[in-house]
């Protein structure tokens, strides 16, 4: 039997219930996925690249259980599709919270189907519930002293506080 690496890429600076929501989908449809955190040195993110591994890692040991061995995390420059490709993935998981997400999406997969007609894009709708949810606005809350539990995994919440009340 062939494994199926799903490949999930994003900033996840920070790791929101969102994202956690379509990883959560990631892992039904395939054996591995990849969690690969873009790390551009045009943008300066609120965690480091350790400190968003850290959190994603605490979050999978304290909620999937034996489930956070079919995870691997890695830091990826450049092209998705290369990134995919370099670490073995099959297809690439997209997350969707609305048709303006949808009609993006639909572009870059487009594109990326050219560049790796190999690797195949899932879409995933997000839940109702996390629909509204985007780590720009999180961090924009949490900077505000606004309260982003309902947003965030708990040891999430707790780092956002501690950068922020630094």
């Amino acid at each position: 039997m062939t494994s199926r690496t799903a490949f999930y890429a994003g900033s996840f600076d920070p790791l929101t219930n969102g994202h956690l929501d379509v990883l959560r989908g990631a892992l039904v449809c395939s054996d591995q996925v990849i969690i690969g955190i873009g790390v551009q040195a045009s943008k300066q993110p609120l965690f480091t690249f350790d400190e968003r591994v850290e959190l994603i890692n605490a979050w999978a040991a304290q909620e999937l259980g034996e489930d956070a061995v079919r995870l691997e995390i890695v830091a990826f420059k450049g092209l998705l599709v290369d990134a995919a490709r370099q670490h073995g993935a099959t297809m690439l998981i997209r997350g969707l919270r609305d048709g303006t997400d949808l009609d993006y999406e639909m572009q870059m997969a487009g594109m990326n189907g050219i560049m790796a007609p190999d690797l195949q894009t899932v879409f995933l709708p997000a839940s109702p519930a996390v629909r509204t949810i985007t780590a720009t606005l999180v961090r924009q809350i949490a900077s505000m002293g606004g309260d982003i539990r309902p947003f965030v995994p708990a040891n999430v919440a707790q780092a956002l506080a501690r950068k922020f009340n630094a």
